[in-house]
């Protein structure tokens, strides 16, 4: 079983960086692939990153490639995501997910409760 909650969520104006986190409880957390997912109102919820276990191996949407950067930390159970040159589309409640799997699909098996990031024009 693996915990996970987010934070670093709030409003910046468009151009402005914010960078979320991930805590993560479990022992087997350096054995799981992370994922950022996010979601806004009336839309499905859509990849943004992902990293393996040692984080080698990394993916990005095409939407956040060269501004988004993921990271984490096994030692302190942490994944975070930087987020630079924030778009206004960039709104919406981002998630942190866990699964054994590098994928880049909604099918993770452990979710956190998702952090609001809104970016004004």
């Amino acid at each position: 079983q693996v915990r996970l909650v987010e934070s670093g969520g709030g409003l910046v104006q468009a151009g402005g960086s914010l960078r979320l986190s991930c805590a993560a409880s479990g022992r087997t957390f350096s054995t799981y692939a992370m994922g950022w997912f996010r979601q806004a109102p009336g839309k499905e919820r859509e990849f943004v990153a992902a990293l393996d276990w040692s984080g080698t191996i990394t993916y990005y949407a095409d939407s956040v490639k060269g501004r988004f950067t993921i990271s984490r930390d096994n030692a302190k159970r942490m994944v975070f995501l930087q987020m630079n040159s924030l778009k206004p589309e960039d709104t919406a409640v981002y998630y942190c997910a866990a699964d054994t799997r590098l994928v880049r699909t909604p099918n993770y098996n452990f979710w956190g409760q998702g952090t609001q990031v809104t970016v004004s024009s």
